[in-house]
């Protein structure tokens, strides 16, 4: 087909995925118009082969784990390739649920761009800051350049930094068009939500109370002390050791959301108990979650 949106994650985020993809079909009028998938991380070895060798993030050399929440992060560029360079796709990560129509997106005049997305802060002008690459939508035929395996193999030789990739300024930006914000909104959820993204991890509703399996950042340009402090509580105590734990999401819509989305996947049978039992046993869903189900009303409709 000539359109797909993808979502990548990994086993970690494996629900959040299926909710993704069940959100992208529920809301849409269009589902005979186009494809999606999962892009699973554990699908490719050279992952596997990388593990606990260090590579290059933000100009520190750090281990590769993929037992990390993020570690699925660079799949988010194969779409092209998985298309055979051709055709239209929207990538999205597995905390992003669509409220809106994304046909509407996957359709949208490109003017030309190779890439649209939203910029992840900062004013409009501000050329050299990072751009949300966790919604893309890709003409895919202009990026016959994106390989996505010599890529990461490069950041263990240390010639690709992880932090440049990721905020897409490798590409030229002239090639970079801008979507709206309410294609990608981050943690906000109104009339105007097309996307709803979790971008904050911290406060992912399907997480609280589990402990933290992500690694934060370790250069902070404006106050450099907190990333020597940060490198030193890894490299005294662990990697994960003191992060604390999830925090419920202060938004109870946002919670009421996901999981009115999973209460229906639950019901429609594609996602079944003893997987989300599992999820639970693996930490990777918060415990009380079959609590959370049966208090959480029914979707009618859209969200609101």
């Amino acid at each position: 087909m000539e359109y797909c949106v993808f979502i990548h994650t990994n086993h970690k985020q494996i629900v959040g995925a299926l909710v993704a993809e069940y959100a992208l079909r529920r809301n849409s009028k269009n589902n005979d118009r186009f494809d999606v998938k999962i892009i699973n991380q554990n699908d490719y070895p050279y992952f596997q082969a990388h593990e606990g060798q260090l590579y290059l993030r933000d100009g520190i050399k750090r281990p590769w784990f993929n037992e990390d929440l993020q570690s699925f992060t660079p799949t988010r560029f194969m779409p092209p390739e998985l298309m055979g360079y051709q055709g239209r796709s929207v990538v999205i990560d597995p905390d992003i649920f669509a409220v809106g129509d994304v046909w509407e997106l996957l359709t949208r005049d490109m003017q030309g761009k190779a890439i649209m997305c939203r910029r992840r802060a900062g004013p409009k002008g501000i050329v050299d800051r990072c751009l949300a690459s966790s919604v893309m939508l890709l003409d895919n035929a202009r990026l016959r350049h994106w390989d996505v395996e010599d890529k990461f193999e490069k950041m263990f030789t240390f010639e690709q930094d992880y932090q440049p990739w990721i905020c897409l300024k490798d590409e030229p930006r002239e090639t970079i068009g801008l979507i709206e914000n309410e294609w990608n909104d981050f943690d906000k959820l109104d009339d105007n939500t097309k996307m709803i993204h979790n971008t904050r991890r911290r406060t992912q509703p399907w997480k609280a109370g589990l402990p933290i399996d992500w690694r934060p950042a370790e250069n902070f340009r404006l106050f450099p002390p907190l990333g020597w402090l940060m490198r030193a509580r890894r490299k005294l105590f662990g990697e994960y050791a003191l992060l604390g734990r999830y925090k419920s999401h202060p938004d109870p819509n946002q919670e009421r959301f996901f999981f009115g989305l999973l209460k229906e996947c639950l019901e429609k049978g594609i996602v079944a108990d003893d997987m989300i039992r599992d999820e639970i046993a693996q930490n990777h869903v918060r415990h009380d979650a079959f609590d959370v189900i049966d208090r959480t009303p029914r979707l009618v409709g859209a969200w609101r």
